[in-house]
């Protein structure tokens, strides 16, 4: 049973509501065969709450069985979100609901971003961790969102630096 999930994973690349959007990667350890191990960056907005964007850091393991994907990724990960406009919402929020997943393994491991509502301070709170079958890893990174009007002065862009 678990080789014919195996296959089926392999063959139609499942990798969860990954919607993510590479930023940049730097290496952290050479590896002479395959590619070295690195840190990601990726950046993604949450589907349900316009104005909102949160970045990503997690590590990637090199190697032969990283080139081939058959690597376990660590459950190291960070998370900052940050409002970049008018937030609205797109329907209605539930408490821990699953916006964003990115598989870290084969099958077993998954990295998951769950969304909360902290309605006394009015901000929403990411919290970024890793997940398994069997075990999980208490890895986590929490960010906050206060929940603010929004300005209509034009801002710099890290393009004009």
């Amino acid at each position: 049973m678990v080789l014919r999930l195996a296959v089926l994973v392999v063959l139609f690349g499942w990798t969860g509501i990954s919607n993510a959007e590479e930023i940049g990667s730097v290496d952290t350890k050479f590896k002479l065969l395959g590619p070295d191990h690195k840190i990601k960056i990726e950046a993604f907005d949450d589907e349900k709450v316009t104005g909102v964007s949160c970045h990503v850091s997690r590590a990637v393991t090199g190697g032969l069985k990283g080139a081939v994907g058959l690597a376990e990724d660590t459950s190291d990960a960070s998370i900052a979100c940050r409002q970049v406009g008018p937030i609205s919402f797109n329907g209605e929020l539930e408490s821990g609901e699953q916006v964003f997943s990115e598989r870290r393994s084969l099958i077993f491991k998954k990295l998951q971003v769950v969304r909360f509502c902290d309605e006394k301070r009015n901000t929403l709170v990411y919290l970024v961790y890793s997940d398994k079958v069997v075990e999980g890893s208490p890895k986590n990174s929490v960010s906050t969102v206060p929940i603010k009007p929004w300005s209509a002065e034009p801002a710099a862009r890290c393009s004009d630096a």
